[in-house]
């Protein structure tokens, strides 16, 4: 695994240890600001860094993160299995 990749995933998971409403302490208050999708916008970018790499994994939490906003009702959307190319 290259240090950017590892740097990218460590950092990800300060974030959700810390300041995420899903996964880190802001987590124990009561909100309405969580993901709207399971797993949320930060492990699914995670998951694709960590299947796919850096680049591919960031495009394509970013495309999620853009997903994530009131007009979307979210819902279970796994990192696939494949990229499709096109």
């Amino acid at each position: 695994m290259g240090i950017m990749k590892k740097v990218a995933l460590l950092l990800i998971r300060i974030y959700q240890k810390t300041l995420s409403f899903d996964h880190g302490i802001l987590s124990r208050y009561p909100h309405n600001m969580g993901c709207r999708f399971y797993p949320s916008c930060s492990e699914y970018t995670y998951q694709a860094i960590d299947k796919f790499g850096i680049l591919k994994g960031i495009w394509m939490g970013s495309k999620r993160i853009s997903r994530c906003h009131p007009w979307n009702d979210g819902g279970y959307d796994p990192v696939p299995k494949k990229v499709k190319k096109k």
